[in-house]
């Protein structure tokens, strides 16, 4: 049940993200793009940048701030599975940027070049 529920409030966090992405005037590109290295929740594009965003989401603040997830490790296959996805579609020379974006209830935080 529990993890049911984490799903359900991770998409609805996914949903507040490119929600609040699309107010910034970035271009939403693709969600939940998986490929053979894993999944990225939003590829967003912000100007001529490219922006590879995680969604953390969480109902309080009880156990940490939902970025505090995006450890190391997850940061490095972030970055392979983002490779990839710029092999595969031919964007050798763009520039691009890894986000994170919180979502604690209905409140979000936007951390921009978090690694």
């Amino acid at each position: 049940m529990i993890k049911q529920y984490n799903k359900v409030e991770g998409a609805i966090g996914e949903f507040d993200a490119c929600d609040y992405l699309r107010k910034k005037k970035y271009l939403i590109i693709e969600k939940n793009h998986r490929n053979k290295l894993g999944e990225i929740d939003i590829i967003a594009q912000d100007k001529k940048m490219i922006v590879f965003v995680e969604v953390k989401s969480r109902s309080t603040l009880k156990f940490g701030r939902p970025s505090e997830a995006v450890d190391i490790r997850k940061q490095q296959k972030l970055r392979k599975t983002a490779s990839l996805y710029l092999l595969q579609h031919q964007k050798f020379d763009c520039q691009c940027r890894f986000d994170v974006i919180e979502v604690i209830g209905k409140e979000i935080n936007h951390i921009e070049n978090a690694f």
